[in-house]
């Protein structure tokens, strides 16, 4: 099961495309126009966006060139055009598939399985920086300036997962299916570990960069 985001404002699209995801087990949310796109990937992340070309507000292009700016979030285009440079443009600008309508469903999921195998949800770098935070994944190795810090286990991951989706606001409950999977916790165990974490970071000299987004999650700033 991925959480995809629908990013069309076709009717007939949204419902066929919505109605076989859910009923293969993905959850989908739906944008209709760039502006509902950009709303929607600030509130949560996405294992996977599928992205019409003609939207009724901006191109679809440069909601993938926004995207791409921000992280590796797979992107399957859409388009009812069979055009040949928008299949290039597209592609170049960084869209992992590209799809023409109509297309049939068994198409649609085959495309999306393999774009998901091929993706794993995460980035290919083993070793991972953002502002003085560096953390090793092979060696599950913290450090902060150079300096190292000692982390738990659930530190470790919810730390790995704030880096991987930097930028992105995290919900608790995707935080708990990404980081606890199916041991059992709950939100304050998620607020218990941000606490720590930050503690644990701020010691070693770090900057504040875990904002909390009320009333939702947590997001690990890109600049500060």
């Amino acid at each position: 099961m991925a959480i995809i985001l629908l990013v069309d404002d076709e009717e007939s699209i949204v419902e066929f495309v919505s109605y076989n995801l859910r009923k293969y087990g993905h959850e989908v949310e739906v944008a209709r126009s760039g502006g509902e796109a950009h709303a929607a990937m600030a509130r949560q992340s996405f294992e996977l966006v599928i992205l019409d070309i003609m939207l009724p507000d901006v191109d679809g292009f440069d909601v993938l060139k926004d995207l791409r700016a921000k992280g590796n979030t797979p992107v399957l285009m859409l388009s009812a055009l069979d055009d040949a440079t928008d299949k290039i443009l597209g592609l170049e600008l960084g869209a992992d598939d590209y799809l023409t309508k109509p297309f049939d469903v068994r198409e649609l999921t085959s495309r999306i399985k393999a774009i998901l195998r091929r993706s794993s949800g995460e980035p290919r770098n083993r070793v991972l920086t953002v502002h003085e935070i560096r953390i090793d994944r092979d060696r599950r190795v913290c450090s902060v300036n150079g300096q190292e810090v000692d982390l738990t286990t659930m530190e470790f991951d919810l730390l790995q997962c704030l880096i991987i989706n930097a930028g992105l606001v995290l919900s608790r409950q995707t935080l708990i299916e990404k980081v606890w999977k199916h041991a059992p916790s709950g939100e304050r165990t998620v607020d218990s570990h941000v606490k720590s974490l930050r503690k644990k970071l701020g010691r070693a000299g770090a900057r504040e960069s875990i904002e909390t987004i009320r009333g939702i999650g947590y997001r690990l700033r890109e600049r500060i």
